[in-house]
């Protein structure tokens, strides 16, 4: 493998898509995005193979089984997440590679990649704020908003495992911080 990989992890609202997006405007950087494939509804700003490749369940489960998959999770009631080998091997040989993933898969993934990986955990301000910034995105049911809660307790829970752990509070100081982390870890 040519390239290093970087794998952005946050619970659902904490920024990590807005920070990943910065990170990949750095020409530095040499970063591409593994789009991950998944089975959930695509949201209406959204564009398959660019954000997502979304796929059937039956689909996905198929892709299991023929061992397609680097990493994959079922993060929630009928919704998988997964990296495919197919999406990382090209991209690989001349890129730097950057993961907006979720805890489990940020951990499989730093698994698989070794020291070739920087698992960087971005944690929201507070649960409370989190709770705000999901309600004013305006995307999850009351039954859906608390169980991205109760599973971003969890996440915070772990983000000792990761070489890095950011708050982000100020989206500035946020941005210039992880761009530090990245530059000194593609140095090396």
């Amino acid at each position: 493998m040519a390239g290093k990989v970087i794998i952005l992890c946050a619970p659902s609202g904490s920024g990590k898509t807005t920070l990943a997006k910065h990170l990949l405007n750095q020409e530095m950087f040499n970063l591409r995005f593994s789009t991950s494939a998944t089975t959930r509804k695509k949201r209406e700003n959204e564009t398959n193979g660019i954000d997502y490749h979304f796929i059937t369940i039956k689909e996905f489960e198929n892709k299991i089984s023929q061992g397609e998959f680097i990493e994959y999770e079922k993060v929630y009631d009928d919704v998988y997440y997964g990296t495919l080998k197919s999406e990382i091997k090209e991209l690989i040989k001349n890129y730097n590679i950057i993961f907006d993933v979720d805890v489990i898969g940020a951990l499989s993934l730093k698994k698989y990649f070794t020291e070739q990986a920087l698992t960087i955990f971005i944690n929201p301000p507070s649960l409370e704020e989190l709770r705000k910034r999901l309600i004013e995105r305006g995307l999850n049911s009351k039954d859906d908003l608390e169980e991205r809660l109760n599973k971003a307790k969890k996440e915070i829970e772990m983000k000792l495992s990761f070489d890095h752990s950011v708050t982000n509070d100020k989206l500035d100081f946020t941005k210039s911080k992880i761009s530090e982390i990245v530059k000194v870890f593609l140095k090396n």
